[in-house]
């Protein structure tokens, strides 16, 4: 009887791999579909880059040519943290005080000065305006809030 159990398990063997090969087959071909579809859609990719690379090379070979009309020659306005508070101190302003000038909260103001952070750009315009005020204004202002 050995022999009979020994041919059934061949057999069960058998149809089994029959199986599983037709059900690996359709797998393989999605996979190679898969692979090609990925590998044009790289292509695709890199053109679109290179496109985009020659058209910023176009757009920057083009924008000098066009200065924006409110453009100032001359140099670059920054922020700096030690300029804010050397001009607190010329002030005579408490950091409060100088919060509430610049519009922002006095934790932003400690952050200002001590360099962690920097003013975003909707600010800065209100900076450079209380950078260039004299003691007399900022206290009329102050006054006035």
């Amino acid at each position: 009887m050995p022999n009979l159990a020994q041919s059934l398990k061949q057999e069960i063997s058998r149809v089994a791999r029959k199986e599983v090969r037709a059900d690996i087959a359709a797998l393989r071909k999605a996979s190679s579909a898969h692979r090609s579809e990925v590998a044009a859609l790289k292509r695709a990719v890199k053109e679109l880059g290179s496109q985009l690379r020659s058209a910023q090379r176009t757009a920057a070979r083009n924008a000098p040519l066009q200065d924006p009309p409110d453009s100032r020659r001359g140099r670059r306005r920054t922020f700096s943290a030690e300029r804010l508070k050397a001009k607190r101190l010329a002030l005579g302003l408490s950091q409060a005080q100088m919060a509430q000038l610049l519009g922002i909260s006095s934790l932003s103001q400690w952050k200002w000065e001590s360099g962690q952070v920097s003013p975003r750009e909707g600010k800065l315009a209100r900076y450079f305006e209380v950078m260039a005020m004299g003691k007399r204004v900022a206290n009329r202002q102050l006054e006035q809030q």
